[in-house]
Order: C-alpha cells, then sequence, then structure tokens
C-alpha cells in the first residue's frame, strides 16, 4: 500500500486544483445513474483507504489518552487538516473538494472505527457549516467557509438548548433587529466544539409572535465566537466521546450584521431540518464504524479467549453473537449508504436518513453491548477497548436527534405515503 504522505498528494489537498470541478471530485455520480453500485470508484477507494491509514496511524493509538484527558484532539485535527482530510464539502471555486455526502460518510466510517469522540469533533465542524453550504450566498461562503480553509479552525451547530432539544421548534433564544444588526439574547446547550469554534451557526425565534408557525419565527444566523456577549460555559464531563468539546453558550446582546443572515428572515427552521438531512448519514455512518470496531475487537478475543479447552467463538453461543453482530453492520452500512446516495441525487432523504440514523446507532449499541459480554470480566475494565466503544456508543441515540424522533419522522412518512399526501 502506498505510504500516507503519497496517498494524500493524490487525493488530498496537494491534488485540490487537479480535482476542482472534475467528475472525480463529485465521483460516483454517473456511474450510479444506472441503478444501485455495490463497488466503489478507484477515487473513493483512495479517500477511504487515506482515512483509514490516517486511523490507524493517528487516532487509534491516541483514543484511550484522549478518553482519559477529555483534552480536544488538535494535533489529529490538524493533521488531518494538513492531509485534506477535513472541511471537504466546501465548493471548489472557494478552494474545497466539493464531496458529495456518500464520500464524506466513507471518511467518517472510518473515523470513527478509530475513535468516536474525534470523529464528533471533526463532523461537528461540518454540522456547523452545512447550513452555510445550503443556504449561504457566495460572500458569506467565501468569508466564513474560505477561512477553515486557510486555517485548521472548525465551526459549531448552536441550536439545542436547555428546554429544547429534539423540539427545535421550542428553542428560546431571541434575535430582534435594531437597525441594520440583530441582538440576540439566550442560551444554548450541548454544542459540540463549543468552546474551539472559530464560529457558529445560531437558530433564534425573531417572530416574537408564540402562535407564529415554525417555519417563519426561526431565523439562521452566522456569529462569530469573538463576538463580545458570546460566552462558553465548562466544558461538559460526559459519558463517552470524552475528547469532543461539548458546552453550553449564553448569548448576552450579541450584535450580528445583517449580512450574517442566513437566507432571509423567517427562513431558519427550514435551513436547520435540510441540514440534518445532509448530516444524519454520516453520524449513521460514525455509528457502524464503531459497531465494526466492536465486532473486530470481539472477534480477536474469541480466537485467543479459550473456555473449556477451545476458543470461545467454538461455542455456538458466542459465534451466534458475532453473527448478529455482522448482520447488524452490514444492514446499517446500507443504510447510510441508501440515505447518502438519496441525499445526493437531490432525491427527499428525511426518510431514509431518519431509518439509517435509527438502525446504526441502536446496532452500535447492540455490537458494544455484546462485545463487552463476550470479554466478559475483561469487557467490564477499561484496560479493554470495549469499555470505552460502549460509553461512546450511547449519544448515537440522542444526538442529532434521539432514537424516538427519528421513529416519529418515519412514522409521518408513513402516513403521509398511506393517504396520499406524500
Amino acid at each position: 500500500m502506498a505510504s500516507l504522505q503519497h496517498i494524500a498528494r493524490a487525493v488530498a489537498r496537494p491534488a485540490l486544483c487537479a480535482m476542482r470541478g472534475t467528475t472525480a471530485s463529485r465521483n460516483y455520480s454517473a456511474a450510479a445513474s444506472n441503478g444501485y453500485q455495490f463497488e466503489l470508484t478507484d477515487t473513493q477507494k483512495e479517500y477511504q483507504e487515506l482515512a483509514r491509514k490516517f486511523t490507524a496511524e493517528e487516532i487509534i493509538p491516541k483514543a484511550a489518552e484522549l478518553d482519559i484527558s477529555g483534552e480536544y484532539p488538535w494535533d489529529i485535527l490538524k493533521k488531518a487538516w494538513e492531509l485534506g482530510l477535513l472541511n471537504n464539502h466546501i465548493p471548489a471555486d472557494i478552494g474545497g473538494m466539493e464531496l458529495n455526502v456518500f464520500d464524506g460518510c466513507l471518511i467518517a466510517e472510518e473515523f470513527a472505527y478509530g475513535c468516536t469522540g474525534v470523529k464528533t469533533a471533526i463532523e461537528a465542524s461540518g454540522l456547523g457549516q452545512t447550513p452555510v453550504l445550503i443556504a449561504g450566498n457566495k460572500e458569506q461562503q467565501k468569508k466564513y467557509l474560505g477561512r477553515l480553509l486557510e486555517e485548521p479552525l472548525v465551526a459549531a451547530y448552536g441550536v439545542t438548548e436547555p428546554g429544547a432539544g429534539s423540539d427545535v421548534a421550542g428553542i428560546k433564544t431571541r434575535a430582534e433587529k435594531k437597525g441594520d444588526e440583530y441582538i440576540i439574547n439566550g442560551q444554548k446547550m450541548w454544542i459540540t466544539n463549543g468552546g474551539v469554534a472559530n464560529w457558529y451557526f445560531v437558530l433564534a425565534r425573531t417572530n416574537p409572535d408564540p402562535k407564529a408557525p415554525a417555519g417563519k419565527a426561526f431565523t439562521g444566523f452566522i456569529v462569530d465566537a469573538n463576538t463580545p456577549g458570546v460566552t462558553p460555559g465548562r466544558k461538559e464531563k460526559n459519558m463517552g466521546q470524552r475528547c469532543s468539546d461539548t458546552r453550553g453558550i449564553t448569548f448576552e446582546d450579541v450584535r450580528v450584521p445583517k449580512e450574517n443572515v442566513l437566507l432571509g428572515e423567517g427562513a431558519g427552521f427550514k435551513i436547520a431540518m435540510a441540514t440534518f438531512d445532509k448530516t444524519r448519514p454520516p453520524v449513521a455512518a460514525g455509528a457502524v464504524g464503531l459497531a465494526q470496531r466492536c465486532l473486530d475487537e470481539a472477534m480477536k478475543y474469541s480466537l485467543e479467549r479459550k473456555a473449556f479447552g477451545v476458543p470461545i467463538f467454538n461455542h455456538q453461543a458466542v459465534a451466534f453473537m458475532l453473527a448478529d453482530m455482522a448482520i447488524g453492520i452490514e444492514t446499517s452500512r446500507l443504510a447510510w449508504m441508501r440515505a447518502a446516495w438519496a441525499s445526493d441525487k437531490g432525491l427527499p432523504v428525511a426518510y431514509y436518513a431518519s431509518i439509517a440514523k435509527a438502525l446504526a446507532a441502536d446496532v452500535a449499541n447492540k455490537c458494544a453491548t455484546d462485545a463487552v459480554q463476550i470479554f466478559g470480566g475483561n469487557g467490564f475494565n477499561s484496560d479493554y477497548p470495549v469499555e470505552k466503544l460502549m460509553r461512546d456508543a450511547k449519544i448515537f441515540q440522542i444526538y442529532e436527534g434521539t432514537a424516538q424522533i427519528q421513529r416519529l419522522i418515519v412514522s409521518r412518512n408513513l402516513l403521509a405515503k398511506a393517504t396520499g399526501k406524500a
């Protein structure tokens, strides 16, 4: 296999000039025109191999230490930035690679295999960028997305609040227009990259009427992190994914110029929902990466650990657990691929994205639990990797819409189809 440096020169940042605007940068859309394809293009294989090698060399060796220290993985992010593994959805005319959702998912799955805390730190920046990608004008994109290409900076997505998680329409943060500015007051919570981001996407209510429909009541803003009145809280101590930076953020009389409004006043809720259609497949891919790591660790252990004179894999009770893990992983991977494919084709994707996110999250948690069980007492000990995997897995059923919210979206789609209102 070619060295990491050789692959980077071929497909990452140094090769951007050759790839911008080419078919390769958008890759498999032409192949997909004839229906589903179950083979990656050569370009996609190189993206995947680059991310896989980076994970093996830079993420896995440091994952346990980062879990203990809780330090933000700046060194890893900077190296990933140098290789072009960050910000890869940014448009080519700004200087990015303009990769599609599918290719981003390929990379996300590999990162998550190494550590989902690191993967979440990286993916959260993509989450923060997505509203600007789908709704920002060229000036906004050049200023804020271009900034991320110039140096290793990250963004954040500021929607969740202490009293409003999955219920996005329930947010209380307000923005009042005064002249050519908006004054933002409120509090956000559980904001990934909250203490390290260079800028935030912030959703705030601009229509004071409590009866105003969500589709017209909220506005999306780009807010520089160093704006006076923006105050990140303490870093939260979470059960898993501990190197991810998660905080509350207070906005007190924060002045934001009208030029930082995305799309227009009242368009914020639609932007936030459209963002999830593009970011839930990568979350699902991350859950698959964690589940695959669980299977690989459990499989290796089952061939080394002996009970009753034979490797425990030889016992059907263990072998069947591993088989069920493989079944869940393969179907979850197909689910994120289906959702990413639909997104890249410009098809309605909420239904498929929610299925992928819900299934992959549940499978990741089941695989983590079963991996700990196969390790037995050792699995309950932090000296073995599956203990961390089990803690890291839980958040996949919570962030970017809980498992219950995903089922609500799926069921509403089923009802719409059944009643002819789809």
